[in-house]
């Protein structure tokens, strides 16, 4: 959720607080035309079925904005109160084929939860997409998440992450990745020096991995 500062910093939800939050991605979103004619992959908080949620959208030039997934995975605990902020999602984690590509979503602590990954990769899936909100310190624990998500799925995985700091002390620095989908090879970071990550990526190469070990093994 990159347009408003991270709400789920306190455990109480403040409902002028989602208010703006939902306001200020609706604006943002408007302007995406602006980038046209990138396809652009995101998060935001919307309220579907009368539910608070953290959804994945893409936008595309030709189709405007979907919803293609609702974060089923909430963490709760100090400076990450999301159960508390959002419910849960549909529990779906389906495959999104797009001009860019075959695309899923693991949102942040989703990362964690590797048979989705699995499950993406049987569907297809060429790049997997894990936006997060995670501080500096762990930052290595999440880049290995990273590479165990691509090599289970045989897909690119790629991570964007908050940056700055919060009141309450939080240290988000970044580093965002794209991992390769066969061995896991790191292929870039961002860091506060390089804060963008830009590379060509071969599609093929994920569905050449899908074939080979560990992913061609049955369950």
């Amino acid at each position: 959720m990159p347009l408003h500062p991270w709400l789920a910093h306190t455990r109480e939800a403040d409902s002028a607080q989602w208010d703006q939050a939902v306001q200020a991605h609706e604006s943002w979103i408007s302007r995406l035309g602006e980038l046209a004619p990138a396809t652009v992959a995101s998060t935001r908080p919307i309220i579907l079925g009368g539910k608070r949620q953290n959804a994945a959208y893409l936008w595309e030039p030709d189709h405007g904005i979907s919803t293609v997934h609702t974060k089923y995975y909430l963490p709760d605990e100090p400076g990450f109160w999301e159960a508390s902020w959002y419910e849960r999602g549909d529990g779906g984690f389906s495959l999104v084929d797009t001009a860019r590509g075959k695309l899923g979503f693991l949102i942040c602590t989703e990362i964690w939860f590797n048979f989705r990954a699995r499950e993406y990769g049987k569907q297809g899936m060429q790049l997997l997409l894990c936006p997060r909100a995670t501080p500096n310190p762990t930052a290595p624990k999440w880049v290995a998440g990273g590479q165990a998500a691509a090599v289970v799925s045989g897909a690119y995985c790629l991570s964007s992450n908050l940056a700055g700091t919060t009141p309450e002390g939080g240290d988000y620095a970044g580093v965002g990745w794209i991992i390769e989908p066969s061995e896991g090879k790191v292929l870039g970071l961002t860091s506060p020096e390089q804060p963008f990550l830009t590379l060509d990526i071969d599609l093929e190469e994920a569905d050449r991995a899908k074939g080979t070990y560990p992913r061609y093994v049955l369950d």
